[in-house]
């Protein structure tokens, strides 16, 4: 019997450029969708009719009610390994394979490039003396250093030991901490150890790093960003649930933090009537960490061969618990 699959959230229109969903044959036909429905009512309408469908990461929430309400559905075939926005056990339930594919090896590197970008463009004013130069100004403000500085990373994982060897070539001291590193950890990466409080306290410049679980949502509240230099910047291109929103909104819209770059938001796509768009003091991007071509190509040949794997009975890789 044929599948319908549906392919979310393919905002550049690539997917069926970047890998070859013919190897699938005539039992599966692919439909593409590259904008993300306003409501839930009008993504149920979309979906209901696929017995597949193919996740971008977490841009569109599988919650329980969305489930229930496409009867249809037999697997979710998810790019990467980790997708804390489907309701595992509501799938499990009603019998829905759930399965993740990995990214190319570049993809990693990926994330903390972007990082990085963040950094240096809120830390060199990149964008209000680009804007200057438009307007004709010169100069429009003073650059600040990153040799000598403090570059506190909230996670020492891959990408946080990515982060953690840029921030030292850059001359940068190198502090960490999560729920779970330790000294031996850290110190096998060239990194200090130090407690959430002298992390907050020390660091010029805060990267997030770690993985989205109940434990670390608002693992940065109102009270930890109060802990932090007024000239201090928070970089965010990990999860955007890993900071309290109205926390730090009003520590940009007030002065108390010098300033923000994410590349990741608690709605995406980012709303226009967003407040963080009207603040001049952030750098954002439309979380563009992953998103390389050589990432999402890998991204869908991997989905590809799940779904063939599906198809023919076997067991695809498995979605990582959340």
């Amino acid at each position: 019997m044929r599948k319908r699959i549906a392919v979310l959230d393919d905002y550049q229109g690539l997917a069926l450029k970047l890998a070859d969903w013919g190897v699938l044959g005539e039992h599966a036909e692919v439909q593409v969708f590259t904008d993300t429905p306003a409501t839930n009512a009008a993504l149920i309408e979309r979906l209901q009719p696929f017995e597949v469908i193919v996740a971008m990461r977490e841009r569109t929430r599988f919650g329980r009610a969305l489930l229930e309400a496409l009867p249809r559905l037999e697997l979710i075939a998810s790019t990467g390994l980790r997708n804390a926005t489907i309701d595992q056990a509501a799938c499990a339930e009603r019998g829905i394979v759930l399965c993740g594919a990995r990214g190319a090896r570049s993809g990693l590197g990926g994330t903390a490039e972007t990082a990085w970008t963040h950094v240096l463009a809120l830390r060199k004013h990149l964008l209000a003396s680009h804007a200057a130069l438009q307007a004709g100004h010169w100069q429009p403000q003073l650059a600040q250093p990153l040799m000598g500085k403090t570059l506190g990373l909230v996670g020492l994982g891959n990408i946080g030991q990515q982060m953690a060897r840029i921030g030292q070539a850059f001359g940068m001291d190198v502090i960490a901490w999560s729920p779970n590193l330790t000294p031996d950890r850290a110190q096998a990466a060239g990194v200090r150890c130090v407690s959430k409080h002298a992390l907050l306290e020390g660091a010029d410049v805060l990267s997030l790093h770690l993985v989205l679980a109940p434990a670390t949502v608002n693992v940065l509240d109102a009270a930890d960003l109060a802990l932090m230099k007024p000239s201090a910047i928070l970089v965010n291109t990990s999860r955007a649930e890993l900071v309290n929103e109205q926390a730090l909104l009003q520590a940009l819209q007030s002065g108390r933090l010098a300033g923000a770059g994410l590349d990741v938001f608690w709605q995406e796509p980012l709303p226009v009537t967003h407040p963080l768009l009207a603040l001049d003091n952030v750098v954002l991007t439309p979380h563009l960490g992953y998103a390389t071509e050589d990432n999402m190509a890998a991204f869908y040949r991997n989905v590809i061969a799940n779904i063939q794997a599906w198809m023919a009975g076997q067991t695809p890789t498995p979605l990582a618990a959340s």
